[in-house]
């Protein structure tokens, strides 16, 4: 009778053994799961972002931004159009061009609807003996990533080349749209308003 009677019990033991293991596996999968989604749901992109790797778009990867490559104009277009604009010559194999990705898409915040952003990648810039100002050769200095800013007359009036930071960009944008310097404005305001309806770049919220 005793036999019989331990039999259900040490099967109960194995049952509950093995379900404390199973609790205890998908406590750790929900943990790497939070993880994994703190980090954006991209840690091997994270891990990425200080190599020279090849890893997709760094656009998308590295600043959440896919929708600024390909650009809507090239640089032709936009000189042409008289319309400003921020034209960034990048590889996707450059650790310092993934670190600027997200300098590039925090300036789209407010410059997007008033300024062309040209993303260019360097390896598509055909070798010639010389270029026209229009083209994107006729600025490159063979090093990355470079930014050059045009203003509404076609006149380059920034071009650097690395990690800018992203109060410098603005600075000259402030310029080219006579807008107040930060130190008088965090909004971008204008210096003199244009008329009484629309005296700021972008409407307060």
């Amino acid at each position: 009778m005793l036999r019989w009677l331990a039999t259900p019990f040490s099967t109960l033991a194995v049952f509950l053994k093995a379900m404390t293991r199973l609790s205890r596996a998908l406590g750790l999968a929900c943990a790497a799961l939070v993880l994994w989604l703190s980090l954006g749901g991209q840690p091997f992109a994270l891990a990425g972002l200080t190599d020279d790797n090849y890893d997709g778009n760094i656009f998308a990867l590295y600043a959440g931004n896919g929708s600024l490559v390909p650009p809507k104009v090239s640089l032709e277009q936009s000189l042409r159009y008289g319309k400003a604009a921020i034209v960034v010559i990048y590889v996707d194999d450059s650790s310092d061009c993934k670190k600027f990705a997200s300098v590039v898409s925090q300036l789209q915040a407010p410059y997007g609807r008033v300024a062309n952003f040209v993303p260019i990648m360097a390896d598509s810039i055909p070798v010639k003996a010389s270029y026209e100002p229009n083209e994107p050769g006729y600025y490159f200095k063979d090093a990355v990533p470079q930014t050059l800013v045009f203003n509404t007359q076609g006149e380059l009036v920034f071009n650097e080349v690395g990690i800018v930071p992203y109060e410098a960009i603005d600075d000259v944008m402030r310029e080219v749209f006579d807008l107040l310097p930060r130190t008088e404005s965090e909004e971008l305001r204008r210096r003199r308003p244009v008329n009484e309806v629309n005296s700021e770049l972008v409407p307060e919220q």
